[in-house]
């Protein structure tokens, strides 16, 4: 039965449904087994330590960058439909809300994705930090703080079209992403071959979250094609999708299903699975009040970040980075730079001490 006998029977918001669920089944799994995460990957780079964690968010990042420049070679995916691209974006709002997103995730010790991965293991730190996400995610989105982020997104836009399509404004094809992310792949083995601590799930794990990526963009691009109604194709992101799920539960009539609808609790499950194979659940909660007040900080500068940017660590900077989306990309540095500074000031390297002298012996 194919794609178009599937949508006959349960619509194409059903087989979203179905489609963002298994999506995020499998990345919940492996970013939890792979230990994926952007911000201990920035943390990593600017300490200068090039280890681990650096190899496997670029494991992730160039092989979904690889992945969707394949679909789209191939004629799989129109990237130039994905909103990212084809709708009006903000150059201002991406490298602010870049930077306070990047700050929000060393605070909160994780990006949003981290965050509920983390979550399903049994991290009521997490746990907390993601409602709060959530909350300041819906606020920038229509409520309280949607007139900020509007008024500081207004203050450079770019239209829709080429002129958001990096490959488009540097004269450059797919081929040309395609190499591009076989460079940062063959980075990544690089860094991997002089870690100290090369595993197996360093390896399928930060590829296979990769190509999760990848896989929900050319899913939902197939039940596009094959729908008779319009649907826009997306792909993996968590600010939208846990703001969508805090208006489920406060608010009647619901958001109508879709991908975003399966991806959350798919993550989720994933994520506890992950957990139980390898023997890392359990219950963890805050230390003192400082631990608490900063990770609740840091969750609102995410909250906020993610919606002024248009996305969060993966939703822009891997998601709407594998499409080459020049906003995506912007925000990504920002976040890269924020990232960096704000460890720097509040988790630097201590000030080395000096060694203490014993004191001279007495003499009689």
């Amino acid at each position: 039965m194919g794609m178009a006998q599937w949508i006959e029977l349960y619509g194409d918001r059903g087989m979203l449904t179905v489609g963002g669920a298994v999506m995020g089944l499998g990345f919940g799994f492996l970013a939890q087994r792979s230990r994926f995460c952007l911000r201990a990957a920035v943390i990593e780079f600017w300490h200068r330590r090039f280890g681990e964690k650096l190899s496997v968010w670029l494991l992730a990042f160039s092989a979904a960058v690889i992945g969707v420049q394949l679909l789209a070679l191939g004629g799989l995916l129109d990237t130039a439909s994905a909103r990212q691209i084809a709708t009006r974006g903000s150059l201002s709002g991406a490298l602010i809300g870049g930077l306070i997103f990047g700050i929000g995730m060393v605070l909160a010790r994780g990006c949003a994705s981290r965050l509920l991965v983390l979550s399903a293991n049994g991290n009521l730190r997490a746990l907390l930090s993601g409602l709060i996400f959530a909350v300041t995610a819906q606020s920038a989105l229509s409520g309280a703080l949607s007139p900020l982020r509007a008024e500081i997104g207004s203050w450079w836009v770019v239209d829709g079209g080429p002129g958001r399509d990096l490959l488009a404004r540097l004269g450059l094809g797919h081929e040309a992403g395609l190499v591009f992310g076989m460079v940062w792949f063959v980075a990544a083995l690089y860094f991997i071959w002089r870690s100290p601590q090369r595993s197996l799930w360093m390896w399928v794990g930060g590829i296979g979250t990769g190509l999760m990526v990848a896989a929900a963009w050319g899913y939902s691009q197939w039940v596009a094609r094959e729908s008779f109604d319009p649907v826009q194709i997306q792909g993996l992101t968590f600010s939208g999708p846990s703001a969508e799920w805090l208006m489920r539960v406060v608010q009647w009539p619901s958001p109508p299903i879709g991908f975003d609808f399966g991806l959350m609790p798919g993550v989720f499950l994933g994520s506890f699975l992950g957990a139980l194979l390898g023997g890392d659940w359990k219950l963890e909660g805050f230390k003192d009040g400082y631990s608490m007040r900063r990770y609740m900080a840091g969750a609102v500068f995410m909250g906020f970040g993610s919606m002024l940017a248009g996305g969060c660590a993966v939703g822009a900077g891997v998601t709407g980075g594998s499409i080459f989306a020049l906003t995506a990309w912007i925000t990504l540095l920002g976040m890269w730079i924020g990232a960096g500074l704000t460890d720097r000031w509040i988790d630097g390297p201590p000030a080395s001490q000096p060694t203490p002298q014993a004191s001279p012996a007495l003499t009689p």
